[in-house]
């Protein structure tokens, strides 16, 4: 049974149509794997090399890929249901497959490992750019580009022709020879005028320009794949050296967005803000705090792991100051808790355990204590808002609404609850 293509149209007469993805699960326990039966037809009718949706599919679902070309079977391990990988293809096409501007599925990759570009044109409507390299797959296309087509191979060995005749001419041939070079000068102008054709467009300033726009736009994004595969503390030494460099260059003030969009590109969000507690933060934190208030909250806002990383890096702060900062922690805490950095139940768990991670097991105990009046002043402050919750609840249960037909508008009034009649057990039997 075939579908369309891009499944979003749903017209039945939609030219663009492709198999049903068939998967077959096989083996068990840790040896379990779905093999993709019909694979290569379905890349055939995309125009993509088979292991390409097939590496996707381990992208998204964090699994192993094996490809064995020879029998033609496209493996994901692991047990996955056809119409989970189906909807998941669907993602892979509107990635790699459609254009952007048209969204037909008649494109070309152009894959240059060199510059680590993955360039995308559209035979349907000519449109040519640059494909959004974000993706861990981008990664395996670079590596392993798509093989030349058929029409590439035609014309290589037409160039492989031309330099034959090229040879032979230059050696002297005979007139029968020379009579048929004469006969294919003008189709070998003609050819090296098709080979410049794709770059017409490319040569005015305005072309040239937009390729460039679009290169810059793009080229911040090349090496994401990369990164992205290295360990953690790589990544995490890669965004201290980011937030290092604006600090550095004088720009940090204004590059919260930035320094976020680092940090996800990075994976390493919830890591914010103990890095930037270490390059923001000395003993003058209190008024730093106001100053870069924006920069925390931004990964901190509803990010209660963000906000354990920040005590953890209020206690380094500590540890590195603690002449100035240890007899100050309680005030610097409650700034942290007014400036809606940290929630209550994150400091309530930060307190009941001391930990070792970041500084000495001695100093961690002494910031602990010296923040314990202030853990108490917040759990007193959170019960006592509690109970006027209460308060006000049972208030509500003694109002009354009473309407009056003689009276304009609605009167609420306060009705006290009536005390219960005393019991006939408490009659006095004596008096009986």
């Amino acid at each position: 049974m075939s579908v369309n293509v891009n499944r979003s149209v749903s017209d039945q007469f939609y030219r663009y149509k492709m198999p049903r993805l068939i998967a077959k699960v096989e083996g068990k326990g840790n040896g379990i794997k779905t093999v993709i039966v019909n694979m290569v037809d379905v890349a055939k009718a995309l125009n993509r090399p088979p292991t390409y949706p097939t590496k996707f599919f381990g992208c998204e679902l964090g699994a192993q890929t094996q490809f064995d070309t020879k029998n033609d079977r496209y493996i994901v391990n692991g047990s996955h249901e056809a119409n989970k990988l189906q909807d998941m293809l669907d993602g892979f096409i509107r990635r790699f497959v459609l254009c952007t501007e048209c969204d037909n599925p008649e494109t070309d990759l152009n894959v240059n490992p060199k510059k680590q570009t993955i360039g995308t044109s559209c035979k349907a409507c000519g449109y040519r750019g640059m494909l959004d390299t974000r993706h861990k797959l981008c990664t395996f296309i670079l590596k392993n580009p798509p093989e030349a087509t058929d029409s590439g191979s035609a014309s290589a060995k037409k160039e492989k022709e031309k330099k034959n005749r090229k040879k032979d001419k230059e050696n002297g041939s005979g007139s029968g020879e020379a009579g048929n070079q004469e006969n294919f000068d003008a189709p070998e102008a003609v050819e090296r005028d098709d080979d410049d054709e794709d770059w017409g467009e490319e040569t005015t300033e305005e072309a040239q320009r937009r390729r460039m726009e679009e290169i810059s736009d793009h080229a911040k994004n090349l090496t994401l794949s990369e990164d992205l595969e290295k360990p953690l503390e790589e990544r995490v030494n890669l965004f201290y050296n980011f937030v290092k460099q604006r600090k550095e260059s004088g720009t940090i003030d204004a590059a919260d967005k930035d320094i976020l969009a680092e940090a996800e590109r990075l994976d390493v969000k919830a890591m914010g803000p103990l890095i930037l507690s270490e390059l923001l933060f000395d003993e003058n934190i209190r008024e730093q705090l106001k100053k870069y208030k924006r920069h925390f909250l931004r990964f901190c806002h509803n990010n209660k792991k963000a906000q354990k990383y920040l005590l953890g890096g209020f206690e380094c702060v500590v540890k590195l100051h603690q002449v100035q900062l240890l007899q100050r922690v309680p005030i610097i805490l409650k700034d942290l808790y007014d400036a809606d950095l940290l929630e209550e139940d994150v400091i309530f768990a930060w307190a009941e355990k001391v930990s070792k991670k970041y500084v000495s097991k001695e100093l961690a105990k002494e910031i602990h204590a010296k923040a314990a009046p202030f853990v108490k002043w917040l759990k007193e402050a959170e019960e006592e808002s509690e109970g006027s919750e209460e308060e006000a609840e049972e208030d509500d249960e003694n109002v009354e609404v009473v309407y009056s037909s003689s009276a304009r508008e609605l009167t609420v009034e306060t009705v006290k609850a009536d005390t219960p009649a005393k019991e006939e057990d408490d009659i006095d039997i004596d008096a009986i």
